[in-house]
């Protein structure tokens, strides 16, 4: 690479890191593993800055980078024997929405990573079918079927919960050695 094109990765990368992290957010659902993926992303990028360049849109040459990486990442035996289950990142939204934001990122923690890949490129990044396709690697078919399975799956995830929410019974605590003998005795409310 020449100095001028290594000028041009890094006057790129620079500007397109904060974009690629919170793509990469979206997908891994924690900071660390976004990082990580716009690491080797970026060192994808790096080996191929001629090609990125050269295309037609460089972000979205970086961004199937980006997902290509991702669904590679979610194949290997790693991925598959290690969960990691921490707290979901902290997004600021309305206090009325944040229970309604909570399921749904839980729902789509619950996806498949293509499924989620998919929802993420067409209603996040606002790509249609063929701009997703490519991005994937995929034919249009695949991200249509994909795109309908990941929906009624988030529909049956969200729907599930909102009648186990419904049903549930708040607890109730009791001080430490006293017993609730309410129901046991009768005229005591």
């Amino acid at each position: 690479m020449t100095a001028a094109h290594g000028d041009e990765f890094a006057e790129y990368a620079a500007a397109s890191i904060p974009a690629l992290r919170r793509l990469a957010l979206l997908l891994c659902r924690n900071w660390h593993d976004a990082d990580d993926l716009v690491q080797a992303t970026l060192a994808k990028l790096c080996q191929h800055w001629y090609r990125a360049s050269a295309a037609d849109s460089t972000d979205a040459y970086v961004r199937a980078i980006l997902v290509r990486e991702f669904v590679r990442g979610r194949r290997t035996g790693w991925a598959r024997r290690v969960s990691v289950i921490g707290q979901p990142p902290e997004i600021r939204a309305p206090a009325a929405d944040l229970d309604a934001l909570l399921d749904l990122q839980a729902a789509m923690t619950a996806l498949a990573p293509r499924q989620r890949a998919v929802l993420v490129l067409r209603y996040y990044c606002d790509l249609d079918v063929t701009q997703t396709a490519q991005a994937l690697g995929c034919a249009p078919g695949t991200v249509k079927s994909q795109t309908a399975k990941a929906l009624a799956a988030l529909r049956r995830t969200l729907a599930n919960g909102s009648e186990s929410a419904a049903t549930s019974k708040p607890a109730t605590t009791q001080p430490a050695g006293q017993t609730d003998y309410s129901d046991e005795v009768p005229g005591h409310a």
